[in-house]
C-alpha cells in the first residue's frame, strides 16, 4: 500500500516496525486493495455540490477522493491539509460541512451569501476571503441590452489544516487552479494558504482579461461617439456600457483595500506572503485601468449629450429660419387678404404678378441671409 506508506511517512512515523503493522491492519479494514491511505468515500455520502476533495501532504496529493470527514482526519494524523470544492451549494448541502470544520453560523454564511461584497475577514483561526468572478461575454455589436461582463462570487476559507473553496455562478471555475497547483507540488507544499493564493491569482488574472477586453468596447464606442453624424448611434448603448463597467468595478475595486491589510496580518505565513504582494501589485494595476475605462466613459457620455444639444440647437434655428422665410409671405399674403376695397395696387392689372415676385424675391435674400450665417 504504497499510498498508505506516503501518509504514514508524511505523518512523521517512519520506524521499520510501524508500515508492516500497518498494512496489516489495513488489508482488514480495507480487503479491496485501495491506495488511498483513509477509507473510500461511499455511494450517497457527498453532496453532488463537492467538485472535488483531497487531502495534500509536502504538495502531493494522496490517491482516491475521500469525504470531507475522512480527508480531514487523515489530515489531521499527518502534516497534509484538505481542499474541498464546492459549487453552487445550498444550506442543507453545507451544514454537514459546517460542522466537520468547525465553522460557526457567521462564518458558514458566507458561503451561501451569492451577492457578498469582496473582502477579507478573520474569525479566530479561520479567514474568509470573499471574491467576485468576472467572465467577458462576447458580442457582435453593443446594444442597449447587451450583457459585457457576467459576475459570480468564490469565497475561501482558510484553516489551519483545510481551505474549503466555494464557488456561486458559472465564471470562475476553480478545476484549472487545482490542476496547475498539483503540478507545482514546491508551491503546494506551502499548505492551505497556498490554495489561497492560487485562487486570488486566478481570479486576480481573469480581471485583467476582462479589463482588457472592456477597452476594446470603450474604444469603439469613443471612435463611434466622434464619427461623422450619419455614423452614430443611439446613446442607450453608452449607457448599457456605463452599467456594466460598474457592475465590474464593483467587483474590482472593493477588494484592494482588504487585501492590502492582509499583507500586513501578521498570521499570514511569510513564505506565502510574495506571492500575495504580487497578486496585489496587479489588483492595484487593475483598478487603476477600469478606473481610468469609467472617467473615460463618462467623458464619452458627456460629449454625446453635448452633441445632442447642439444637433438639436442646429434643428432649432432650421426650422426658427425657415419660419421666418414663410412667415413673411404670410403677412403679404394676409394684407391683400383682407376684405377691403381700397388697398394700393388692388385694382392694378398685374398687381398678382407683382407681389407673387415681390415674395420670391424676399424668400431668396432671406435664405441667402440665413445660409450665410449657418442658419440653414
Amino acid at each position: 500500500m504504497a499510498g498508505y506508506e506516503r501518509d504514514a511517512a508524511a505523518a512523521g512515523t517512519r520506524t521499520r516496525w510501524v508500515a508492516p503493522v500497518r498494512r496489516a491492519i489495513a488489508r482488514m479494514l480495507n480487503p479491496d486493495g485501495l491506495t488511498s491511505g483513509y477509507a473510500p468515500a461511499q455511494r450517497g455520502q457527498q453532496t453532488d455540490r463537492i467538485v472535488d476533495c483531497a487531502v495534500y501532504v509536502d504538495g502531493r496529493r494522496l490517491p482516491g477522493r475521500p469525504d470531507h470527514r475522512t480527508a480531514l482526519a487523515a489530515a489531521r494524523r499527518g502534516r497534509g491539509f484538505v481542499w474541498l470544492g464546492l459549487h453552487d451549494p445550498d444550506e442543507a448541502d453545507f451544514a454537514p460541512i459546517a460542522r466537520t470544520f468547525g465553522l460557526d453560523d457567521l462564518v458558514a454564511g458566507h458561503a451561501l451569501n451569492r451577492e457578498h461584497r469582496p473582502a477579507v475577514e478573520r474569525y479566530d483561526q479561520v479567514t474568509v476571503i470573499v471574491l467576485r468572478t468576472t467572465r467577458y461575454v462576447e458580442h457582435s455589436e453593443l446594444t442597449e441590452t447587451s450583457e459585457v461582463v457576467e459576475t459570480g462570487a468564490v469565497t475561501v476559507f482558510v484553516g489551519p489544516r483545510f481551505v474549503i473553496t466555494v464557488r456561486h455562478g458559472a465564471p470562475g471555475a476553480l478545476r484549472p487552479v487545482r490542476a496547475d497547483l498539483e503540478a507545482r507540488p514546491t508551491l503546494l507544499a506551502l499548505g492551505p494558504w497556498a490554495v489561497a493564493y492560487a485562487v486570488c491569482d486566478q481570479l486576480v488574472g481573469s480581471y485583467v482579461q476582462v479589463a482588457t477586453a472592456v477597452e476594446a468596447d470603450v474604444d469603439a464606442v469613443e471612435e463611434q461617439v466622434f464619427a461623422p453624424r450619419t455614423a452614430r448611434d443611439r446613446i442607450a448603448h453608452i449607457y448599457q456600457l456605463k452599467r456594466e463597467l460598474m457592475e465590474f468595478k464593483r467587483a474590482v475595486a472593493p477588494l484592494q483595500r482588504p487585501f492590502a491589510a492582509l499583507l500586513d496580518d501578521r498570521e499570514l505565513p511569510r513564505p506565502v506572503v510574495r506571492y500575495f504582494r504580487d497578486v496585489h501589485g496587479v489588483l492595484s494595476r487593475t483598478v487603476e485601468q477600469v478606473s481610468g475605462y469609467d472617467d473615460l466613459l463618462n467623458s464619452i457620455l458627456q460629449a454625446r449629450l453635448a452633441q445632442v444639444s447642439v444637433d438639436q440647437n442646429n434643428d432649432m434655428r432650421k426650422i426658427a429660419a425657415w419660419a421666418a422665410i414663410f412667415a413673411v409671405q404670410t403677412f403679404i399674403a394676409g394684407i391683400y387678404g383682407m376684405n377691403f376695397e381700397f388697398i394700393p395696387g388692388l385694382k392694378a392689372a398685374n398687381g398678382f404678378w407683382v407681389v407673387l415676385v415681390v415674395m420670391l424675391v424676399l424668400a431668396v435674400l432671406m435664405h441667402r441671409g440665413f445660409r450665410r450665417n449657418n442658419w440653414l
